[in-house]
């Protein structure tokens, strides 16, 4: 298992993520079109789980109130380790604390939270690729960089099972 919570894009929001990811694969970096299953669609995580009963952390997730769609302010790249690049998002104080409440129901279910992802240790961000080499840094921060600064539109989420893409929508944003 290996399972996320994820914010989801708008229309225009999850646009402008696949053309920047139809840009870097036509130039021979990895993003998550051609990653694993390749059923990725642009997302923004609010947790990770190590592990966890799937149908206990389904209910937790489908528990959470809805606060509605939020915008998340990109002004940057961010290199994680192993090559993998993201826009960085801003932290505001509004979505981290949707962040923390999403994380302490998902906890209270007994499933284990990636340490990156625990509140005051999370960093909102969007992937757009998946594994850069050393070489390729520079085009793939300039490709996020003409982008920038951008404004993208969360107005829905889902649990994602993350090795096959499988999706399960919860009906608000948390």
């Amino acid at each position: 298992m290996a399972l996320a919570l994820c914010l989801l894009l708008d229309r225009r929001s999850d646009a402008l993520v696949r053309e920047l990811w139809k840009r870097l694969e036509e130039n021979g970096i990895p993003t998550l079109l051609s990653h694993t299953h390749g059923r990725h669609v642009p997302h923004l995580s609010y947790a990770v789980l190590l592990d966890g009963h799937l149908g206990a952390v389904r209910e937790a997730a489908l528990a959470l109130p809805d606060s509605g769609p939020v915008d998340v302010s990109v002004q940057g790249t961010v290199v994680f380790p192993r090559g993998r690049v993201a826009l960085a998002g801003s932290a505001s104080s509004v979505l981290a604390a949707r962040q923390a409440r999403a994380v302490e129901a998902l906890r209270g279910t007994g499933a284990t939270i990636h340490r990156h992802y625990e509140p005051g240790h999370w960093m909102p961000h969007v992937s757009a690729s998946t594994g850069v080499q050393m070489a390729d840094l520079g085009p793939v921060v300039t490709a996020v960089s003409d982008r920038l600064p951008l404004t993208l539109h969360c107005d829905g989420a889902a649990l994602i099972e993350t090795t096959d893409g499988t999706a399960w929508p919860l009906a608000g944003v948390p």
